[in-house]
């Protein structure tokens, strides 16, 4: 149970999407300027981030239940429960969970990230998924890299803007893992909800939070040199593997869990 990073003085002058997201899945570790930024969005904003979180769990669970053991979660957000390592040291009391996210808020609450099973154990780092190289150089420390691991990028990669790279940045993080490995992702996406495109867009930049929504050719190209697992690439709603289907309805999410190809290694 360890978690590495130098203090970090927390910003409370203008929003952060991590704390945004906080208070639509009904959070308190959040600032009146993320409060603000957040009550400009849609009222389908809230229910749609608990789609999307709602569908972590499931994916989570899935591969947690296919015998994956290890989780890179990238993007971690404020600690809510169930928390990844909970959902899948249920399953597999022995997983290890390596956290990351750019947020010093996290960092404060990380205690709560690192209350492992006996068997299983978790660390954070404070890092950013821009910088690639430290997440995995840390992550290479914690997890073993000769057996598949599970990359998780959820409701992440919509905050990188297209000059940033967001294809090469998750191919970087994808080229690094073994075969047999898998990326859980989610984006969001307006194709759901085209007439609310514009106040979603409006809301965040007036926050200073750069927002990239993608169409569902741009999230699948993501996916680019994977195998997709079924149901391939869906809605929040739509993806499911066990247990009855979740309503389907729009979630203002695309999602996908997709395989490394390749046979495991060792």
């Amino acid at each position: 149970m360890t978690a590495a990073s130098e203090p970090h003085v927390i910003d409370t002058s203008k929003p952060h999407p991590a704390r945004v997201y906080d208070w639509l899945l009904g959070g308190k570790d959040n600032y009146l300027v993320d409060q603000e930024l957040a009550q400009k969005l849609p009222p389908q904003a809230r229910e749609n981030a608990r789609r999307n979180r709602a569908f972590m769990r499931r994916a989570a669970a899935w591969l947690a239940g296919q015998g994956v053991d290890q989780f890179l979660d990238i993007g971690t957000g404020i600690p809510t429960e169930p928390n990844l390592h909970q959902i899948v040291q249920a399953i597999t009391p022995a997983a290890r969970v390596a956290y990351a996210d750019n947020d010093p808020i996290v960092l404060r609450h990380a205690e709560a990230l690192l209350v492992s099973t006996p068997e299983g154990a978790t660390t954070y780092i404070q890092a950013d998924v821009r910088e690639p190289g430290a997440i995995l150089e840390h992550a290479r420390g914690f997890l073993d890299f000769d057996r598949p691991v599970a990359l998780s990028l959820i409701a992440l990669m919509h905050f990188i803007m297209d000059a940033e790279d967001p294809y090469g940045l998750t191919r970087t993080l994808i080229d690094a893992l073994p075969p047999g490995s898998h990326l859980m992702f989610s984006h969001g996406t307006a194709d759901e909800h085209p007439q609310l495109k514009e106040s979603v867009s409006t809301a965040y930049k007036e926050g200073q939070v750069p927002l990239r929504m993608r169409e569902r050719a741009e999230v699948e190209r993501f996916f680019d040199g994977l195998d997709l697992v079924e149901p391939g690439l869906v809605t929040a709603t739509e993806w499911f593997k066990d247990g009855p289907a979740p309503q389907r309805e729009p979630s203002g999410f695309y999602v996908g869990v997709a395989r490394v190809p390749g046979a495991p290694r060792g």
